[in-house]
């Protein structure tokens, strides 16, 4: 089933001409609009007639998050004000949050960036979809909503939170797709258990999920206490928020709306843009966006890029799971560890739960790993034997893994935080 076949299976040469005539467009757009890029181009003799193939592409300066912050909050908005009909914006954590605008054109776009990869995951008119992402200035809950309208999906905007009264919704009114992240949905289904709802209590068939990253085993957790098929979505505030990018059924890869935003993968180190099928850094470029047109935006996200026609007969470029993320990798005695792989250990072994968190800290010179755990039972913790067994057996996985030793230290049941939003897996030490 497509939402848009003509464009998601559409032949590379003419995908090829779409996106470097929409190319041409928006690097025009951009330079005659945004001082920010205008400056950037002039100063290295860069004019956008230049860009004559797509590998010209590479002669664009690179845009980073810093550069959004730097231009807060309407310095790279390309449309006067009026024009503008949303602005969303990060959490804005450290510092001014970035900012970005969408008008009327780039909300149809968004939608229907959605609604494909919505329908890709099996998605219809028939279904009754609750989103569990939270409303605001987040892009995510907004993003997945219209998008559901678009298709005909019945929404309930449930948002994060009050996890009782979400399963009372689920329950009562019949959802069959849950929207949300990951490990909000993992929590969820802690709750569900607690109060008897079990799978034939409820009509769930589809989890739509992004937000943040998860490993294969958290996906099969999910699947497994849910009774669901689990798929992937990814985006970027920066880039449009959800609709980047999204698996279909078969759940081998997430399809990227290509038409909509160009992909590059690129060597973090050099900035040189890598040959297909090499893992990397992701860089995207919008190539319809109005509103804040973004030329080779650096996500700091690593993947790979796989151009064979998929399966479900897609022929749209697809991105792996994201392996991790530049800023969020550790170097740890000198390897690089990613909280993914420590989850990847984690999910699915015998007596823990799927709720984790590394604790990263100084031993004199060195750092060091520390993983929390969660039991299952705690009940285990007077059992000191088996509790050592499975202590050893974990730190000896992690191993294996990291290639590290990592020190595991299990905790009781329900000790370690929820999140109704992205998940923080890390408590960074070295500093305090």
């Amino acid at each position: 089933m497509f939402w848009n076949k003509e464009v998601e299976c559409i032949n590379r040469t003419e995908m090829d001409n779409l996106q470097l005539e929409r190319l041409k467009s928006i690097v025009k757009h951009a330079y005659e609009n945004v001082s920010f890029y205008r400056n950037r181009f002039d100063e290295i003799g860069l004019k956008p007639e230049h860009i004559v193939t797509l590998k010209d592409i590479e002669k664009i300066p690179f845009t980073t998050k810093d550069d959004l912050r730097d231009n807060y909050p309407y310095s790279l908005f390309a449309v006067p004000m009026k024009k503008i009909v949303r602005v969303h914006a990060s959490s804005g954590t450290t510092g001014k949050p970035i900012v970005v605008g969408y008008t009327r054109k780039d909300m149809e776009n968004w939608s229907e960036s959605v609604a494909r990869l919505i329908v890709a995951a099996g998605g219809s008119e028939d279904d009754i979809a609750q989103v569990v992402f939270g409303y605001g200035m987040f892009t995510g809950g907004f993003g997945l909503h219209y998008g559901l309208e678009k298709v005909g999906i019945t929404v309930v905007p449930s948002s994060s939170g009050n996890s009782e009264r979400q399963m009372m919704f689920l329950e009562d009114f019949g959802s069959t797709i849950i929207v949300g992240t990951p490990s909000y949905v993992l929590y969820l289904s802690e709750i569900a258990e607690e109060m008897g709802i079990t799978k034939g209590r409820h009509k769930l068939r589809i989890g739509l999920f992004g937000g943040e990253g998860h490993t294969p085993e958290m996906r099969a957790e999910i699947e497994k206490r849910w009774g669901i098929l689990a798929t992937e979505n990814y985006g970027l505030s920066e880039i449009v928020g959800p609709g980047v990018s999204g698996e279909c059924y078969n759940q081998c890869g997430m399809h990227i709306n290509e038409d909509h935003y160009y992909p590059e993968i690129i060597d973090s180190d050099s900035g040189k843009t890598l040959e297909e099928g090499q893992k990397g850094e992701l860089v995207l470029t919008t190539l319809t966006k109005e509103g804040i047109p973004m030329l080779r935006y650096r996500t700091k996200d690593i993947t790979m890029l796989n151009f064979e026609p998929c399966k479900c007969g897609r022929t749209n470029v697809r991105m792996n799971k994201v392996l991790g993320r530049t800023d969020d990798m550790l170097i740890i005695k000198g390897v690089n560890v990613f909280p993914s792989q420590i989850e990847s250990v984690l999910v699915g072994m015998d007596h823990v739960g799927p709720h984790y968190q590394i604790i990263v800290k100084k031993k004199g010179y060195m750092d060091e790993i520390e993983v929390l755990v969660e039991l299952i039972d705690g009940n285990m913790l007077e059992k000191f034997s088996e509790l050592e067994n499975l202590e050893k057996d974990i730190r000896h996985k992690l191993r294996a893994v990291l290639q590290i030793d990592a020190k595991v230290r299990l905790v009781e049941p329900k000790t370690i935080e929820r999140f109704v939003g992205k998940a923080k897996r890390v408590v960074d030490l070295r500093n305090v």
